[in-house]
C-alpha cells in the first residue's frame, strides 16, 4: 500500500465524470489498498478515485457504521432529508451546510466483482452521497448554503 496525494479544487481533474470500472484485477485491489491508507493518513470520512488522480467509478468510506468500498455504485432510492456541515479533503479550511438524502440505497461492486446493496442513513448515507457526487466531477462546495472558512 501506498499513500497517494490528494487533489485540491480547483483541481480540473476535480471536475470530470469517472468511467466505470471494467476490470477487477490487481490493479484495482491495488488503488483500493492505496485510497484506504490515504484516507486513513488523512482522518476523513470517505476518499473518491478522483481525488487521487484516477477518473474511475471507485470511493471508499469509513464511519461508525464501517468499511466501504464501493466500485461503479449506483444510487437506487433516496428518502428523507438532512442538513449538515460538510468538509472535503479536496477543500481543506473550509466547510459548508448541504441538504442530502437521510436514508439511501446503494448497489456496488467489491473488488473482486461480486454486487453488494447497501442500505445506510444518516452520517453514512451523507458520506455515501458526497464520494458519489466526487464521481459525476461534483464537489460539495456547488450544493451547499455557506461556504465558509475554518
Amino acid at each position: 500500500m501506498a499513500k497517494r496525494i490528494i487533489l485540491q479544487s480547483p483541481d480540473p481533474i476535480l471536475f470530470k465524470k469517472c468511467r466505470p470500472v471494467e476490470v477487477f484485477d490487481e490493479k484495482l485491489h491495488i488503488l483500493l489498498d492505496d485510497m484506504r491508507e490515504t484516507l486513513e493518513d488523512a482522518d476523513g470520512a470517505g476518499l473518491a478515485a478522483p481525488q487521487v488522480a484516477v477518473l474511475k467509478r471507485v470511493c471508499v468510506v469509513s464511519t461508525e457504521d464501517g468499511y466501504f468500498e464501493l466500485v461503479n455504485p449506483e444510487l437506487k432510492s433516496a428518502a428523507g432529508e438532512q442538513t449538515g456541515v460538510e468538509g472535503c479533503l479536496s477543500v481543506k479550511g473550509k466547510y459548508g451546510t448541504v441538504t442530502r438524502a437521510e436514508k439511501i440505497t446503494v448497489v456496488a461492486f467489491d473488488r473482486y466483482g461480486k454486487k453488494k446493496k447497501y442500505k445506510v442513513e444518516g452520517f453514512t448515507a451523507r458520506a455515501f452521497q458526497h464520494e458519489m457526487d466526487h464521481l459525476d466531477g461534483v464537489l460539495y462546495t456547488s450544493k451547499c448554503k455557506d461556504l465558509k472558512n475554518e
